[in-house]
């Protein structure tokens, strides 16, 4: 049990770092935010369909943590949460749907939208155009960039889990 343990410890730190990595890969960056990166979100989506919705919902907050770090935009303390612990946190979502593992990371990518969602609409609305509902420019923002991140990490995610191999009840 201790080497299981062990084990998702070293994983978890793996996949943070590799997710950190993975997000400064930019294929595509917005003007005040998000990107289209080279599949950041996968590593936690991986460690959460391996190890379950806990280990990659901490994962993910502390990928988010991690992210502020390096790229930090703070306006609010709300935003902050939004945007990093909760929004990456979410991505473990993904952990509760391990036998089927497109729905859990269209979950967790949903999760992660609804969290930059809101905080779009409350601290970032002052960028939408003039007559546009804050709600509508959130929504548009940031399904731009989610929408096509969520597509890839699908499709990335499927194709890791099929190389690699899931891990076995007595290995250790």
């Amino acid at each position: 049990m201790k080497s299981l343990r062990t084990r998702q410890l070293a994983e978890s730190g793996i996949a943070i770092a590799l997710g950190a990595v993975l997000g400064l890969v930019k294929v595509y960056q917005l003007p005040q935010g998000g990107s289209i990166t080279a599949g950041s979100m996968v590593p936690v989506f991986y460690l959460s369909l391996r190890w379950g919705a806990r280990t990659g919902i901490a994962a993910g907050v502390l990928l988010g943590l991690v992210n502020f770090v390096l790229e930090p935009v703070f306006v609010h303390p709300v935003q902050f949460l939004l945007d990093y612990p909760v929004a990456f946190g979410a991505l473990g979502l993904a952990g509760f749907f391990p036998h089927l593992p497109w729905l859990g990371v269209m979950v967790g990518g949903a999760g992660r939208f609804v969290s930059h969602f809101l905080s779009g609409v409350v601290f970032f609305a002052q960028y939408a155009p003039r007559g546009t509902s804050p709600w509508v420019y959130s929504a548009a923002y940031n399904g731009s960039y989610m929408l096509p991140e969520v597509v890839v990490s699908v499709v990335l995610t499927l194709l890791v889990l099929r190389a690699l191999p899931a891990p076995s009840e007595g290995s250790g």
